[in-house]
């Protein structure tokens, strides 16, 4: 499994640890990533793996509903436009069936 938010696409940045001898060493950085479990009004329970900074964003947003529809497919990955069709098709699905 990737290192890699399912929605924002962060992933583990490379860098130099700097000794007081100013001697650099690679080293990495990994984003934290969670396993968590969000609420959709539509969809109900979704299951992804999000960068902290993501958990927040979307919390910022109003919910997951909120921000996936807020941004634009270029700025979502693979997962994260996958995951706002299947919000705009149950969206539409439960429109039709109200009207």
């Amino acid at each position: 499994m990737a290192r890699r938010c399912d929605l924002t696409g962060k992933t583990v940045l490379s860098g130099n640890n700097v000794s007081h001898a100013n001697n650099k060493t690679r080293r990495r950085f990994l984003p934290n990533l969670q396993e968590t479990t969000l609420l959709s009004d539509v969809l109900g329970a979704v299951k992804l793996r999000l960068s902290t900074r993501a958990i927040r964003t979307i919390e910022h947003n109003g919910g997951l509903d909120a921000y996936i529809l807020s941004q634009s497919n270029s700025k979502l990955t693979e997962e994260g436009a996958s995951l706002k069709r299947r919000l705009l098709k149950a969206t539409a699905k439960k429109d039709a069936k109200a009207a």
